[in-house]
């Protein structure tokens, strides 16, 4: 199982990227996907998700309204769009796999079992 995040980059205050989350070793309508963000000096924080069977996402409040998780069947890849950004968005963003088919899938870091490298939003000012 295996999972590596794209997309990040540096972007103006205001601006949009998306992220992409290319995941190998198991199907997307198996298990659930989050994104994960980590600014420097900040713990890991879960910002959103996205269930395996029915498609469910769950957003954090900070995102809310500006982020879209969406995934690609087909691609095995987890997207997330991200509008809107602020300074405060900084920081290294991680994708992640929940690899218990049974777990109602949430933002929580500790019920996630597999980790991709991340990969750095800068928003500037």
């Amino acid at each position: 199982v295996q999972l590596q995040a794209s997309g990040g980059g540096l972007v103006q205050s205001g601006g949009s990227l998306r992220l992409s989350c290319a995941v190998s070793g198991f199907s997307l309508e198996s298990y659930g996907v989050g994104w994960f963000r980590q600014a420097s000096g900040k713990g890991r924080e879960g910002i959103s998700c996205i269930s395996s069977a029915d498609r469910i996402s769950h957003y954090a409040d900070s995102v809310k309204g500006r982020f879209t998780i969406s995934r690609d069947i087909d691609m095995n890849t987890v997207y997330l769009q991200m509008n809107n950004l602020k300074p405060e968005d900084t920081a290294v963003y991680y994708c992640a796999a929940d690899l218990d088919a049974a777990a109602i899938v949430t933002t929580i870091p500790r019920h996630y079992d597999c980790w991709g490298p991340g990969t750095l939003v800068t928003v500037s000012r």
